[in-house]
């Protein structure tokens, strides 16, 4: 179970390492919304449909099968079943499957040697949704996988500014999160 989360997650069938990682900016904007029981939190995170070269999310990338990707996109779909062909999606850079599910839509990215890169986010345009502030454990768990690649004023300066943060927490706030 996540640090500040309140389910366990049941994981990838295959419970294979990804064969590599690597960070990843997403030119697609940062924000929070709507309100999560499992992590007591107001606000998590989503990112917007229109990429834009002025956004820009940090991100990790992982190598991973797609039977690896898809378990993943199920749990965060709450367990329903569906099914995609990604090279589709492809053609079409989105998909949105559930149109009832915070994560129920699929966009690609681009490639990366040779790779397709996928994320999944909310079917909704960023301003149909009311910004909301994250908990600070679910932020907490952002910024600690943040801290393994960028300075904690970088982190500040990347966040302070996102939808759902910005207007919602003090300086000393976020800087005591770091």
């Amino acid at each position: 179970m996540p640090k500040g989360s309140s389910k366990i997650e049941t994981g990838c069938r295959d419970q294979s390492l990804p064969l590599k990682e690597s960070i990843h900016v997403m030119k697609h904007q940062l924000y929070f919304a709507k309100s999560s029981e499992k992590w007591n939190s107001q606000g998590v995170a989503f990112i917007g449909l229109k990429k834009e070269n002025s956004f820009m999310t940090y991100s990790k990338k992982y190598l991973i099968t797609t039977d690896q990707f898809m378990d993943i996109v199920v749990q965060e779909n709450n367990g329903i079943e569906f099914e995609l062909n990604l090279n589709v999606i492809k053609d079409s850079k989105s998909c949105v499957f559930n149109s009832q599910s915070w994560y129920g839509n699929i966009l690609y990215l681009g490639e990366d040697s040779g790779h397709p890169i996928f994320t999944f986010t909310a079917p909704w345009d960023i301003s149909e949704v009311e910004w909301k502030k994250p908990s600070h454990s679910y932020l907490s768990t952002i910024i600690n996988g943040l801290k393994k690649d960028y300075s904690a004023k970088e982190i500040y300066n990347y966040l302070i500014i996102k939808p759902g943060i910005k207007d919602n927490f003090r300086e000393e706030e976020l800087t005591d999160l770091l």
